[in-house]
């Protein structure tokens, strides 16, 4: 067996780096403290890759997990399995990871749904946690219409099952499951159901079946691998078994037949799930199973995951992690810099974690807990202008009339900018490009690489939202030219502005593109907006 690779590469003036593990967000660009993340080890619950992207347009790649050390001006990365590699491939870092992509995870020219881009999610986890109803999920559905939020894409998640691997309705919480999907399409919502590659060990029809078939994984011992999860002990389907996935799609298109549904959210699947030494149809590193399990979602144009690597340039929806209902980077202050960090690992049709944070064990049996009205606006303004955007708490439920008005408007300002982000979709699914874009990205060589609080969709939309508790106003970075603000100001650059933000304001400017209005994208007919 060969050693690990090793690649030393002494880091240029000004050079500084993104990549990795999308969930250091917070700590790019790399470069300037020492920093060591091992994907070998885990990925911690979101998206990664083995690429490494320079402002200097420069790239490191491998085929498998890499560790990387950013100490004393020296990045150094090892890999087990493959050669890393370095690559100069032009002077910026838009050059550095267009490159990257077109070499190593190309676009397929497919993306998500297109409805996507235009509408809200709405994810009843966090309201009704492992206990949805066949009833809640209707009465959901319409209060989301009654209090003035736009139809979209409705998730039903975990338990609505009757067993892990068992992915038959629960008769007695969905006793009519077609006549509710029925009526939440004709209310203008499509459906996904949460599913998991996780198969209880209890049920014992289902187990024995997979077991017998080989369709379950095996630890190195060859007995069916049981594995501790966030809801007990189960045992894994082998994703990398061909049966094993035919069996598994063939139980999705079953209610996708029978009762409808749209899509799938696709959980778990996280490389901490797995062993190296566990044995599988086809040999696999743990993140190469969490690969082989986001390759599923590619059978169905309403998809979302969580955990996933090196899926660069395929048509899956990426959310964020769960995050805490809170201000600092374990809630609101993470959004940024981490969907920043999933367009510049590959993963263009980002999604940020639930509007007031997702994390359950926020409200789980927690008598304490209290929404932060203020918080809650601020999370969805912060997520109107990413790609998409996804409700859970019910924000008529918890919000008062002020507030709520404010989320409304904020989902609706999404809506309203449907044609952008589906234009801008389409760019990615031909050429990967990031929909939600660094400012460093877009004006090289502007001293813009260390701006994580504000970011652009696609080439002429800043967006600059306010993610500190009690701030009625915020620095904004304007790159050179003329920016004109929702506000009908107009602002000349490069300049560095505070500008007025009550709670009733998302700060957002467009680009004077020759005289227009930039619409996100440059105005030209190339590829390379």
């Amino acid at each position: 067996m060969m050693g690990s690779r090793e690649l030393c590469i002494h880091l240029l003036d000004g050079e500084v780096w993104w990549g990795g593990d999308i969930t250091y967000g917070d700590q790019m660009p790399f470069g300037r403290e020492t920093v060591e993340v091992d994907l070998a080890a885990g990925i911690r619950g979101n998206q990664a890759a083995p690429l490494l992207v320079s402002n200097k347009g420069r790239y490191v790649w491998a085929d498998d997990p890499i560790r990387y050390r950013f100490e004393d001006g020296l990045l150094t990365v090892t890999c087990e399995a493959s050669e890393p590699m370095l690559r100069e491939s032009g002077g910026n870092l838009r050059e550095a990871f267009r490159s990257a992509a077109d070499a190593h995870f190309p676009a397929t020219g497919t993306l998500p749904d297109e409805r996507f881009f235009s509408v809200p999610q709405y994810n009843l986890w966090i309201e009704l946690q492992y206990e949805p109803t066949q009833e809640k999920t209707l009465r959901y559905a319409e209060a989301v219409l009654a209090n003035g939020l736009p139809p979209g894409v409705i998730m039903i998640d975990d338990n609505w099952m009757e067993d892990y691997g068992v992915w038959r309705f629960r008769a007695d919480r969905f006793p009519d499951p077609k006549a509710m999907t029925d009526r939440l399409h004709e209310l203008g919502f499509q459906v996904i159901l949460w599913t998991c590659p996780f198969v209880s060990p209890d049920n014992a029809a289902n187990f024995r079946m997979l077991e017998s078939n080989g369709y379950l994984l095996r630890d190195e011992r060859g007995e069916t691998a049981i594995r501790r999860w966030w809801n007990g002990y189960s045992a894994v389907l082998d994703c990398t078994n061909s049966g094993a996935v035919a069996w598994y799609q063939e139980e999705l298109q079953r209610l996708m037949n029978d009762y409808g549904i749209d899509g799938f959210k696709l959980d778990a699947g996280d490389p901490e799930f797995y062993r190296a030494s566990d044995l599988s149809a086809v040999p696999m590193h743990p993140n190469g199973h969490c690969e082989a399990w986001a390759k599923v979602g590619l059978h169905y144009a309403f998809n979302e995951y969580r955990a996933c690597w090196k899926m660069g340039g395929q048509p899956l929806v990426q959310r964020l992690r769960d995050r805490n209902h809170s201000w600092d980077l374990n809630g609101l202050a993470s959004l940024i810099p981490n969907g920043l960090a999933q367009g510049l690992s590959g993963y263009a049709f980002i999604c940020p974690d639930m509007i007031g944070g997702g994390q359950i064990s926020d409200v789980e049996n927690n008598p304490s807990f209290r929404i932060d009205q203020e918080l809650f606006v601020r999370y969805a303004q912060c997520s109107a202008l990413f790609p998409m955007m996804q409700f859970s708490t019910a924000p008529w439920r918890v919000l008062d009339k002020e507030h709520l008005a404010l989320c409304v408007e904020a989902a609706k300002l999404h809506a309203g900018l449907g044609d952008t982000f589906l234009a801008l979709a389409r760019h990615a699914a031909v050429t990967g490009e990031p929909i939600m874009r660094h400012m460093a990205y877009v004006f090289p060589d502007s001293g813009l690489e260390d701006v994580t609080d504000q970011f652009m969709i696609g080439d002429s939309l800043l967006v600059a939202p306010v993610v500190e508790q009690g701030a009625r106003s915020r620095a904004i970075r304007f790159p050179a030219g003329e920016w004109l603000g929702d506000d009908g100001s107009s602002v000349q650059g490069p300049c560095v502005l505070e500008v007025e933000a009550p709670l009733s304001r998302l700060p957002h400017y467009r680009l004077m593109i020759g005289g227009a209005i930039g619409n996100g994208e440059r105005l030209s007919s190339d590829t390379n907006p």
